[in-house]
């Protein structure tokens, strides 16, 4: 396939991307709407707003305070933009002039920074006016999210579409946890991703800011935490408090997580003696995985410096919740100190898990003495503690529900782990209240909501972007949207314009793609090597780590980590194959055209392979799919003149697919099940 054909197939590609699909909810009312995730209740009218250069919005009253007036002015900056248009208003504050606004914006009172505030509001887009209201000004910053998403154009200029939007959310906690632990993330990593959190209506980012490998926050009572368990890299306090004021601008809470018993070898780094290991010299942890080193909860000197450790921390994070983690924690340190043996028996505490609920008990007694309310895994519930902490499942539906039954707040992660990699539509389909869940009305209302969790093992701050984003709208809208709203296909169909407007607003996960090729070629062409990354994923799960020894200096710049989860061309030739074996022929043309590409790939890629070494180890999967396309190729022949293929070229062919299945380089070819299906159906 020459240059020009491909160009006109991955035009096709974007135009059926971006318009196939069904919805479920309302589609007479969404049919052209990229919206996510989808309001609670909308109506279409007719007629449209166009947008020129008078347009102008004002704020009614002063009620919404400062935030909203910055919003306002992002909005409007961003508007202009995207349009080139050229406003004459420059920043907006409450109380303007809204008799000749074209746009009204009114709030009743500033919201708060907390857990069940008021996030609902209303749009109104008619010809001549757009009116947004609500009862906080964090329920019109959620407004001004659904407005962003509905510009469109035509060749008559840009517009708004005339729609009533009543909208609120489905969970009050919808939340991303980025791992600055294992791999430190710079403020501008952090910055970035509260703007696309803010851009699909998410409202708490949970930062990961101690483990193994790392402690990453300046803590003035004890220096040496940060000073020599961070390899330098962490944040000063008036970089947390710059970013804890960004994310309040987008009225999202920021909630700090310091693990503990476990993942703690940072801290012994610079304060051995907290450890169940005393006398021995505590390095950062390099390799990933569980370690031994454990807090020691039997020395009341454990106690005493912790509480001067949250007395510091509670006053920098006015967030009314601290996670203390409480996950992961082996007991061979416990059980390898006679003292704290000793400790155990002279107290009646029968074993590891009743110690940690010990442990747990004296940290709760510490948050409420601050004022602050505990977090933890599914490792922290326990019938001794409080109804008020909320508990993180990992574990899943079942600790999840069986932990609201008792009457504890739940918040789910199970199924959001976006670092391992699995699709959108296993994301958007994991839902924290599933129909048929066995609760009450009641205790419904203990399940908060739930927490994409971008663990921090292989990414990097030129990668993350990309294991986080487009993915994490989907669970956003899961988060946010009625539960009805359940159609991958419309997912998908809106899924590429949400991953636009959000690179708008700075996030890399489209633009680093390009880079890391051009870097993976070492400045030769990338045509060829992007022809094959385009069909590749990183292996899922967790994998990766059982397939080579990775440290947290290991690079993160090879095939496997330039590779996108869920790569769309994959997934859009493994629905054309669907399509035309379910009878559509129409797409038979576009199949061909993707497995000629592919057939003549691997000569191309050779000499940019030969030329730059880092690429041998995916050659073998270039190989396949040259040979997966061919075998492709002769499926189709074998169909389109009605004969039947020997049971030899049959057999020959499912071995070679059987073993194009093997990930290389840590990845996988995403091309195969649909080759398979080829094959099959020759039969």
């Amino acid at each position: 396939m020459n240059r020009t054909s491909l160009f006109y197939s991955v035009l096709l590609l974007l135009v059926i991307i971006l318009t196939m699909g069904s919805v479920t909810f309302a589609r007479e009312e969404t049919e052209e709407l990229n919206l996510m995730p989808v309001p609670k209740q909308i109506t279409r009218g007719d007629g449209l707003f166009r947008l020129s250069d008078s347009f102008t919005i004002a704020i009614q009253g002063k009620k919404g305070g400062a935030r909203l007036g910055k919003a306002v002015t992002r909005t409007l900056r961003r508007l202009s933009d995207r349009t080139g248009i050229f406003f004459s208003q420059d920043f907006i504050r409450p109380g303007g002039n809204v008799q000749d606004a074209d746009f009204i914006i009114s709030c009743n009172r500033q919201g708060k920074l907390i857990l069940h505030e008021d996030e609902s509001y209303q749009l109104r887009i008619t010809p001549e006016k757009i009116e947004l209201s609500a009862e906080t000004d964090i329920g019109i910053l959620r407004g001004l999210a659904t407005f962003n998403q509905l510009l469109n154009a035509d060749e008559k200029g840009y517009y708004f579409p005339s729609v009533e939007i009543k909208d609120a959310p489905r969970f009050p906690w919808r939340g991303l946890l980025i791992d600055v632990g294992r791999h430190f993330m710079p403020v501008e990593v952090i910055k970035r991703n509260l703007s696309g959190m803010a851009a699909v209506k998410m409202n708490v980012l949970h930062l990961h800011l101690t483990e193994d490998q790392g402690f990453r926050v300046e803590c003035k009572t004890f220096p040496k935490l940060h000073e020599l368990g961070s390899d330098g890299f962490y944040y000063t306090q008036e970089q947390i408090k710059d970013i804890i004021s960004y994310a309040a601008d987008r009225g999202i809470r920021v909630m700090p997580e310091f693990d503990m018993p476990g993942h703690a070898t940072s801290w012994f780094v610079g304060y051995p003696e907290l450890s169940s290991a005393p006398g021995r010299k505590y390095t950062i942890a390099r390799k990933w995985g569980i370690k031994d080193p454990t807090m020691d909860p039997t020395r009341e000197e454990t106690y005493v410096f912790l509480d001067k450790f949250f007395a510091e921390m509670t006053a920098l994070f006015p967030d009314r919740y601290i996670h203390i983690g409480g996950d992961e924690n082996n007991g061979r340190q416990w059980n390898a100190n006679p003292d704290i043996q000793a400790y155990m028996k002279a107290h009646n505490i029968p074993d590891n898990h009743a110690l940690q609920r010990y442990f747990n008990q004296r940290i709760l007694k510490i948050l409420q003495k601050y004022n602050k309310k505990m977090v933890g895994w599914d490792e922290i519930f326990q019938p001794e503690l409080p109804k008020d902490i909320v508990i993180q499942s990992w574990r899943g539906q079942t600790a999840l529900i069986k932990a609201a039954q008792k009457g504890y707040q739940t918040i789910l992660s199970n199924g959001y782990y976006i670092d391992l990699i699995q699709p959108a539509s296993y994301l958007y389909l994991n839902d924290p209240l599933p129909k048929g869940a066995l609760l009450t009305e009641k205790q419904k209302k203990y399940i908060l909501g739930g927490e994409a969790t971008m663990w921090g093992e292989f990414v990097s701050p030129e990668t993350i972007d990309s294991r986080i984003w487009p993915r994490t709208a989907v669970i956003a809208e899961r988060l946010w949207s009625p539960g009805s709203i359940r159609d991958v296909d419309d997912m998908y169909r809106r899924l590429p314009v949400v991953s636009l407007r959000l690179e708008e607003l700075g996030l890399l996960h489209e633009k680093n793609y390009g880079m890391m090729l051009r870097r993976l070629a070492n400045s030769h062409d990338i045509t060829a090597l992007k022809t094959l990354v385009d069909v590749l994923e990183p292996v899922k799960g967790y994998k990766r780590g059982s397939l080579r020894e990775y440290t947290s200096y290991s690079p993160l710049t090879r095939v496997v980590d330039a590779a996108r989860p869920d790569a769309v061309v994959a997934r859009h030739f493994r629905e054309l194959v669907n399509s035309y074996l379910s009878g559509n022929k129409g797409t038979k043309d576009e199949i061909v055209s993707w497995l000629n590409l592919w057939k003549n790939n691997h000569g191309k890629l050779l000499i940019v392979i030969n030329r730059s070494p880092i690429l041998k180890e995916v050659e073998p999967l270039s190989r396949d799919l040259s040979d997966l396309a061919g075998v492709g190729l002769q499926a189709l022949k074998f169909r389109n003149e009605h004969k039947k293929p020997s049971e030899e070229w049959i057999q020959e062919n499912l071995i070679k697919i059987e073993k194009a299945k093997e990930p290389r380089g840590e990845t996988e070819l995403m091309i195969v099940s649909a080759v398979e299906k080829l094959v099959e159906s020759s039969k």
